[in-house]
């Protein structure tokens, strides 16, 4: 037993050194600027704005590619924040902010077709193949690609009532 056990043991041992060893050689630098305006994004991963993920969008907004106002999940606080970062005047009259937002499934009108939860880019529906499906309201990022391949149209985005978890004071406008 221990002659199979060792080998592997060591073999993982030697790989994971040489893993660690490859991480810092190759690593790869990116500037503070990009990282501090990743840390500002919501991190929702959705590919809204056209990038893979939030830190391929942080770089490109860095690089002055992509202006403040690309991400439609983070709304205008999070333009707000990105302009301030960068030190640049960002026009919001064009965004579109209506407040936070969820997908819903009518479960009257729902097949179970299974366009919906292979659309969403974070997961956040559940089903199966002709059965009920169900919407993570801690996934969702409300980015409406489950709506505009659902055949039935059962799934629509609605506005969050607010909770006592969600309910804000507004803040007074000077």
């Amino acid at each position: 037993m221990l002659i199979t056990i060792l080998p592997l043991a060591g073999l993982g041992t030697l790989l994971g050194f040489l893993l660690g060893v490859a991480s810092r050689v190759l690593h790869v630098e990116r500037s503070n600027v990009a990282v501090e305006i990743e840390e500002l994004l919501p991190g929702t991963q959705c590919g809204q704005c056209g990038n893979p993920s939030c830190g391929a969008a942080a770089e490109a907004v860095a690089e002055g590619q992509l202006p403040p106002t690309f991400c439609p999940p983070g709304g205008r606080a999070v333009a707000e924040a990105i302009a301030a970062k960068l030190g640049v005047s960002v026009d919001l009259s064009g965004l579109c902010d209506e407040g936070p937002k969820l997908a819903t499934i009518n479960e009257e009108l729902c097949i179970g077709c299974t366009r919906c939860y292979k659309a969403c880019p974070t997961d956040a529906i559940l089903g199966a193949a002709k059965q009920m499906h169900v919407v993570f309201a801690e996934a969702c990022t409300a980015c409406g690609q489950c709506e505009d391949v659902c055949p039935t149209e059962c799934i629509r985005l609605e506005a969050v009532k607010p909770s006592l978890q969600t309910w804000a004071w507004s803040q007074p406008d000077l």
